[in-house]
């Protein structure tokens, strides 16, 4: 009897973890002191991506990478980004522009990662970050950012409370 619950309740365990998907971006900000460039990966589910941008998150209108990319696809991501996700070195906001972006993954695991490269010719003093991707979409979103600095790394966990963290130099 104990073995057979046991069985069940690992069973239910499983079926509710696997019907609530991890809600999780992931983001890395590196300054580079000799190119006087911060450099930004975000990384981004593309379900996410299509649900926030189109209302689908199994869409293919948008096609992210792929030769029949919507022309407006990059623009309404940059749209959203400028809502939710900012960067500000020395208190100035840095204006975001995609260099380059690529898809990995395969299925609901497949990721849209973004790179950014934004100039600093002065020294770092400070950087203000806001992740609050996704966080209009769901209440449990977790936004993880890694920043190295000087030899230094500082990890951050961002969220629908606390999406801003200060970093002083």
């Amino acid at each position: 009897m104990i073995r057979t619950f046991l069985l069940f309740t690992a069973l239910v365990t499983t079926q509710l973890c696997l019907a609530h998907p991890l809600r999780l971006s992931l983001c890395e900000i590196e300054w580079d002191e000799k190119k006087n460039k911060i450099t930004v990966n975000l990384r981004l589910f593309l379900t996410d991506v299509n649900e926030a941008l189109v209302f689908d998150p199994n869409s293919k209108e948008l096609a992210f990478c792929q030769p029949n990319e919507a022309k407006n696809a990059e623009t309404l991501l940059l749209n959203y980004l400028d809502r939710f996700f900012y960067i500000k070195s020395n208190n100035k906001r840095q204006k975001l522009k995609i260099q380059r972006k690529k898809l990995a993954g395969e299925g609901e695991d497949t990721a849209l990662w973004l790179y950014f490269e934004l100039d600093q010719p002065t020294s770092l003093k400070s950087l203000e970050i806001k992740n609050a991707v996704f966080t209009d979409l769901f209440f449990d979103q977790n936004n993880i950012v890694y920043v190295h600095v000087r030899g230094k790394s500082k990890s951050l966990m961002l969220s629908k409370k606390t999406p801003v963290h200060h970093l002083k130099y």
